[in-house]
């Protein structure tokens, strides 16, 4: 099939989104042209790849779809088109094995993204895929017919049949994600979210002795929890794993995985409470029977770390969240060791996040996958409306979404060139 070469199709954006639709469509015979504000592609996808890329995730294929929380319905169809095992595969055929690291995580056998995304632009270039780096898109002209690009040589003006647009959400700007095409499309007519941090971090008002003392500190094993507010029946479910202490709040794997509920919860109200079990291991009976042991002239601190081995961050926490009273009745302070109540802010500035939720709604993209307002252009990506934890998922639906978009803009021009036929 030959048809893109007289109207490539235009691929904005080389991430992997980006470059898995101008794969499929390449594949298919169409020219494309794939354009990128940033000096090279992939520069996200290098960026998590630097502490071993996390490329997918091998649990049971439903617990990974209902991940995508209110966005799994929408996307379950693109990863049943390309789950976990047909990544995996994908990547093997470029000459990347993976395997199976703990918590289910799929990594490269050796650890680094450089390797796959360098196999995947030589493939690309054989195809025929041409790359434009340095082009800002600015959108289209006033009658929507070209796009318009910044260029190092000044402004530029290209046509294309079909339009795949693959330019991330907000987070990490430096790396090309500004987000400043939200207000392109909605000038158009195309329903956008706002974006806000996923996967992040929230503040906490410290005390100046809790950030010069243990900014940085891990806090481990521990649980948490979303407590209850006066709308919700019962607490979220605990998860257990760990964070850190930064000098402006909370970050790390245990928060990232909450930061969805904290973050509505932050909207909604104005704060949100997490409740930390400090002692996860330990039964909350266990816990009271040793603080009602006798200490004799051992300081409440020597009598915490022998009888419990709670140190150091945990016991400083303590300190920091509960009133001098409380250490002074065992049962009461046994609660709180157990659910120990740490009030969050404010979530950190968007361009910290790890990834953004918010973006192109789904109810703006017609049957055909291509936007209502503009039927020729077509979403992949991080800047659909959908959000997800750690663990692979963020890759694994960037780069079903973007084979989905690749062969919804392939159908639509096949579908135009039989009309005109």
């Amino acid at each position: 099939m030959n048809e893109g070469h007289d109207a490539p199709v235009a691929v904005i954006g080389g991430g992997p989104a980006g470059l898995m639709a101008a794969e499929v469509l390449s594949d298919a015979g169409v020219a494309v042209d794939l354009y990128d504000r940033m000096p090279s592609v992939g520069r996200k996808f290098l960026m998590a790849g630097v502490g071993g890329l996390n490329l997918t995730h091998a649990e049971p294929y439903a617990d990974l779809v209902a991940r995508y929380g209110t966005a799994r319905e929408a996307l379950a169809p693109q990863l049943d088109a390309f789950g976990p095992q047909a990544l995996r595969d994908w990547a093997a055929a470029l000459g990347v094995a993976t395997f199976v690291g703990t918590s289910n995580r799929v990594f490269p056998t050796d650890m680094k993204a450089a390797p796959l995304l360098r196999a995947w632009l030589h493939r690309l270039r054989a195809r025929g895929v041409r790359l434009h780096m340095r082009h800002r898109w600015l959108g289209w002209d006033a009658g929507a017919e070209l796009l318009r690009f910044e260029t190092p040589a000044g402004i530029l003006s290209r046509q294309a049949a079909a339009v795949v647009l693959a330019l991330g959400g907000g987070s990490w700007p430096k790396l090309g994600s500004t987000g400043d095409w939200t207000e392109v499309l909605a000038a158009r007519g195309v329903g956008v979210a706002p974006l806000l941090p996923s996967n992040c971090g929230f503040d906490v008002a410290w005390s100046p002795f809790m950030q010069a003392r243990f900014a940085g500190a891990p806090v481990k094993p521990v649980a948490a929890r979303l407590a209850a507010d006066a709308d919700a029946a019962a607490h979220v479910a605990a998860r257990r794993g760990e964070f850190v202490v930064a000098a402006t709040g909370v970050e790390g794997s245990l928060i990232y995985a909450l930061s969805a509920p904290i973050r509505d919860r932050i909207r909604q109200h104005g704060e949100a409470w997490l409740e930390l079990d400090l002692l996860p291991d330990l039964t909350p009976a266990r816990v009271a029977a040793a603080l009602e042991r006798p200490r004799g002239r051992r300081s409440l601190s020597s009598h915490l770390q022998s009888r419990l081995n709670l140190t150091g961050v945990k016991t400083a926490l303590l300190r920091e969240c509960l009133p001098d009273a409380t250490f002074d009745a065992p049962d009461d302070l046994a609660r709180a060791i157990k659910a120990l109540p740490l009030r969050l802010r404010a979530a950190r500035p968007l361009a910290e996040a790890i990834s953004s939720a918010g973006g192109v709604r789904f109810d703006a993209i017609a049957a055909h996958g291509g936007l209502s307002a503009m039927p020729n252009v077509f979403c992949a990506g991080e800047m659909l409306d959908w959000e997800a934890p750690t663990g692979g998922y963020l890759l694994t639906a960037c780069f079903a979404s973007g084979l989905h978009a690749g062969r919804a803009a392939l159908a639509r021009l096949r579908a135009t060139s039989a009309h005109r036929s």
